[in-house]
């Protein structure tokens, strides 16, 4: 297995992404719901989908295992409502979640450690609520960062494992040859996921 140190690149990584829109999963999952509530934004970075949620009426918790993309998210201009925004520098292997009506980790998860993952997993099913959904990405088996020996990736299968507990909403799977933020040619290998914790205790966790 390849390792690969990507501390030294979250910053250029942030240059690239400020000003840039929420993602689109963000912006289903926000359509699924009658009325704004409290959501955690799972590694937010420079806070691009933490601002819409703000904008829409959301309480937020943001949460970054850097203290930079925290600073930035708090600097930006266009942070509305600083108010109904809480933050924390925290590790995937550290984080304690709180309840929560949506978990929103857009292409967080894959740069969680693969022996903290199941639990980090069971975190954010435990911390939703029932009728609460999950919105983000995993990477796949094919993707090229899966020889990184430091990343978590899987197949369809442990994908659709994964979600066994819940309603899948969206499960989309795409494979593409293309670059990275960094304008770095990479095979990507993706799940774009909507899921609802159901409402049903006997199903649910």
């Amino acid at each position: 297995m390849v390792t690969l140190n990507f501390s030294d690149r979250w910053s250029q990584y942030y240059d690239v992404m400020a000003g840039t829109p929420p993602r689109d999963t963000l912006l289903a999952v926000l359509e699924r719901f009658g009325t704004p509530g409290f959501a955690i934004d799972l590694g937010c970075g420079e806070g691009r989908d933490t601002v819409e949620l703000l904008r829409r009426g959301w309480q937020v918790m943001a949460i970054d295992g850097t203290e930079e993309a925290i600073a930035r998210l708090l600097q930006r201009e266009d942070l509305p409502h600083p108010e109904r925004l809480t933050t924390q520098v925290a590790r995937f292997d550290q984080v304690q979640l709180p309840s929560a009506d949506l978990i929103n980790a857009s292409y967080a998860l894959p740069f969680c450690f693969p022996a903290d993952f199941p639990a980090l997993w069971q975190q954010i099913e435990a911390s939703l609520k029932p009728g609460g959904r999950f919105a983000g990405q995993l990477f796949g088996d094919r993707d090229t960062w899966a020889a990184i020996a430091t990343h978590t990736h899987h197949t369809r299968a442990q994908v659709e494992a994964l979600l066994q507990n819940f309603e899948v909403e969206l499960l989309d799977e795409e494979e593409k040859d293309a670059v990275t933020a960094l304008n770095e040619a990479k095979h990507w290998h993706l799940f774009h996921i909507i899921a609802r914790k159901p409402t049903d205790s006997a199903k649910g966790i």
